[in-house]
């Protein structure tokens, strides 16, 4: 893919998390494609992708993922995001919350034959969790 034609996807991409339409998202996925996640592992597939992005949008119905300007190299793409989110739904064992959270954080992806082949998610995923309340932060020492 070109850099316009990948830029044109992400483009694409981001109307899609605007809508928090989870099948356009997972259709952004090479059949075969993987994901590496702190909030959900390791998941091989389409549609093992489309069921993250699906539970994603129940736990958290508000979530709203921003992306900066993306890096981008061949076929390699660095997009640096900001997501913001009210935990509604359970995860993690624990219901509902209602808490609002932020995180900041970067995808690592692969592009082939016009899709995401493989992606890599980071983020702050312990601090999710004590602005969620799974977590309690340690109390910090005089």
């Amino acid at each position: 893919m070109t850099r316009q034609e990948i830029t044109a996807f992400f483009d694409g991409r981001q109307q899609a998390w605007i809508a928090r339409d989870s099948e356009a998202l997972a259709a952004g996925h090479a059949t075969d494609g993987t994901i590496e996640s702190p909030m959900f592992g390791h998941r091989v597939g389409q549609a093992a992708i489309g069921e993250t992005y699906r539970a994603l949008f129940d736990t958290f119905p508000d979530w709203d993922f921003t992306s900066q300007p993306l890096l981008i190299d061949g076929d390699r793409v660095a997009q640096p995001f900001s997501a913001t989110a009210t935990h509604v739904g359970p995860f993690m064992g624990l219901a509902g919350t209602n808490r609002h959270f932020k995180i900041q954080g970067v995808r690592l992806i692969t592009m082939a034959g016009g899709a995401i082949q493989s992606e890599r998610r980071m983020y702050d995923f312990t601090g999710l969790l004590i602005q969620i309340g799974v977590l309690r932060p340690k109390p910090a020492k005089d």
